[in-house]
């Protein structure tokens, strides 16, 4: 918890020197990051970690970074690819180890070796759907609260191993009236969603709001355009997202 005070006592100092975003879609409250914050410098570590929204049918045999394989074909290998092209001259790693129908407890059993020993220097966590959808499919048993709890336990390990990390906090998204997102959803995934944007501005790191990205899409296509059920995304859905998490990178 020491290490935790510190590194959010460090965010906030350079928080107060910076002025807070204008784009609508990133608006956060007080305690949390501004979008376009998140720096990439010479040889940085960016992993993308989460569900099946991430993993997208990646080829976990491949481990090493910057591999189109080892990125399946969803947002994450849309914004490496991008990364990549604009950081070229920094030497930059690349990784993706989603994987489809994991929870946050999960990622804390496996996160030393995917996530910690990886050494990332910018972590991206797009984690949540599964902790509630999984009590709608399968009666599992975890609150938005026990949820919580667990996500902060996995960022703790993170700042006490990787104290220097840039963190980004992706809220878990779904697009009602899409197959799988039905009116039953709510209101109860919403306390899911709460609980993402509650731990951002309690860390004071960076927080991707998916949820409104997705609502403002729908002014330019319909639900079954940008996901195939709700969740996964289509062709379009996955650029959507990329474009989103690269505009919180300068």
């Amino acid at each position: 918890m020491e290490t935790r005070r510190k590194f959010i006592a460090k965010s906030m100092l350079a928080l107060g020197a910076t002025a807070i975003a204008s784009n609508p879609v990133f608006a956060t409250d007080s305690g949390a990051k501004a979008a376009g914050k998140i720096t990439v410098k010479e040889n940085d570590i960016i992993l993308f970690q989460g569900d099946s929204i991430t993993d997208t049918g990646r080829n976990r045999e491949e481990l090493g970074p910057n591999n189109t394989s080892a990125f399946g074909n969803g947002y994450a290998l849309i914004a490496a690819s991008s990364l990549l092209n604009k950081f070229a001259d920094k030497n930059i790693q690349v990784y993706n180890r989603g994987i489809s129908g994991n929870r946050v407890p999960d990622l804390i059993k496996r996160w030393d070796v995917d996530a910690i020993q990886l050494k990332p220097t910018i972590l991206s966590v797009h984690i949540g759907v599964n902790d509630f959808w999984r009590t709608m499919d399968s009666g599992a048993k975890n609150t938005p609260q026990q949820y919580k709890q667990q996500y902060k336990e996995l960022l703790d390990k993170t700042l006490s191993a990787l104290p220097e990390v840039q963190l980004i906090i992706c809220e878990p998204f779904g697009v009602n009236g899409v197959k799988s997102v039905t009116d039953a959803w709510y209101p109860d995934f919403t306390g899911y969603q709460k609980a993402a944007k509650e731990i951002a501005k309690e860390y004071n790191v960076t927080f991707l709001p998916y949820q409104t990205v997705f609502d403002k899409a729908a002014s330019r296509g319909s639900g079954d355009y940008w996901t195939t059920d709700g969740v996964h995304t289509t062709l379009a859905g996955s650029n959507l997202m990329a474009q989103a998490w690269l505009d919180l990178i300068k």
